[in-house]
């Protein structure tokens, strides 16, 4: 049995792997380490980071794209065809540029710093991640999912993008942030219902 490891929360990017795999019918150990543990077992990954997905006889594959990619060509949640592919790895990335520019933001502890800043980041970059990310989208066609009728991996990632915002969890950045991108949260509701992804949070 494959073991994933993550953080013990239901988000960022251990949860879409983990919803990957559920979706892909896969049994997996799923190794949630409290944050506690972590500084001693920062040292032991292969770029000190989570999650991690140890498949036995073949070691550790660790970066959350990477793992995401080889679920969807294991398990037929990526496309085949080489150029499609390519086209779903670039949200991939431009999903990880998204954290990249956020994460900082969230850990601004001074209230007005933090109010400001997140006000920004909502007129400024996240509207134009949006507008970006809505217009490869409609390249890519009419959906409901990134490329058709069929769940993907990427779909999956893009979600838990949509879904960190829209759930309100952030404060001063509104929750229709990405009011004016329909295939976008187009996507993010196709997800949202799909039946593996909901059988995986009624658990």
């Amino acid at each position: 049995m494959p073991k994933l490891t993550y953080f013990d929360f239901p988000g960022s990017r251990g949860e879409e792997c983990r919803l990957a795999l559920h979706a892909a019918g896969v049994a997996f150990e799923d190794d949630r380490i409290p944050g506690a543990s972590w500084p001693n077992l920062k040292d032991q990954t292969p770029y000190g980071g989570l999650p991690t997905f140890e498949v036995e006889g073949r070691g550790v594959l660790a970066q959350s794209n990477a793992i995401l990619v080889y679920i969807g060509r294991e398990h037929g949640l990526h496309p085949r065809d080489n150029w499609l592919a390519a086209r779903h790895e670039e949200l991939l990335s431009a999903c990880e540029e998204a954290r990249v520019q956020v994460f900082p933001i969230l850990r601004i502890t001074d209230p007005e710093q933090k109010k400001q800043a997140r006000e920004e980041l909502a007129a400024g970059f996240l509207k134009r991640w949006g507008d970006c990310v809505e217009r490869r989208l409609r390249e890519l066609g009419d959906g409901p999912f990134t490329s058709g009728d069929a769940l993907q991996v990427a779909d999956i990632k893009l979600y838990m993008i949509g879904r960190w915002f829209s759930s309100g969890g952030v404060d001063h950045v509104p929750k229709d942030v990405f009011g004016g991108c329909s295939r976008l949260l187009g996507v993010e509701r196709a997800v949202a219902e799909h039946p593996k992804i909901v059988e995986w949070y009624a658990r």
